[in-house]
């Protein structure tokens, strides 16, 4: 597979399948805010996808790049799984957007994890996002290894941006 992604397919397809990882659901995004889905016949935030897969024993870890806002930090709050058990860090550096599922699928473009970007805003209010989708195994290894390069600090010790990085990967 390999699917040219815009507009309303970043939640409908993409987000879609993040909700059905089994395993593993890996997301970097530069931006972050409060973001909702329809699960079944009902809206629910983002944030409460991923704590019914940390609930199902999902490993979910989460790049970001700067503290999101308080509307988000209010749905956190609803969903206390994500305080103890959502594996996340903080890097200003930070502005791909890769999602990969349980290994085998991901997802590269432009749309951050926020409602004009990959969710449910009006047509007439959503952000112009593209990206692709896709299972093609070097094409996930590589965006995995992005994601995983990041996830395990490989840059920190030679990063010029210390003085901004408020949540230091590796300290040394």
């Amino acid at each position: 597979m390999l699917d040219f992604i815009s507009d309303t397919e970043h939640f409908t397809k993409v987000l879609g399948l993040a909700a059905k990882a089994k395993e593993t659901l890996w997301i970097g995004t530069a931006d972050i805010k409060d973001l909702y889905v329809v699960q079944g016949k009902m809206e629910k935030p983002f944030l409460g996808v991923l704590s019914d897969l940390i609930g199902k024993g999902v490993e979910v870890r989460l790049i970001h790049a700067k503290e999101p806002g308080p509307n988000f930090r209010e749905d956190f709050d609803c969903y206390p799984r994500l305080a103890t058990m959502l594996e996340r860090v903080m890097c200003p550096r930070v502005h791909f957007k890769i999602i990969v599922i349980d290994q085998a699928v991901c997802y590269v473009g432009s749309a951050n994890l926020t409602g004009a970007g990959m969710g449910m805003k009006s047509a007439t209010r959503r952000n112009f996002e593209a990206g692709v989708l896709t299972d093609i195994p070097p094409i996930v290894d590589n965006a995995a290894n992005e994601f995983d390069k990041v996830w395990r600090g490989s840059e920190c010790r030679n990063c010029q941006r210390k003085n901004v990085c408020p949540d230091p990967i590796v300290i040394k």
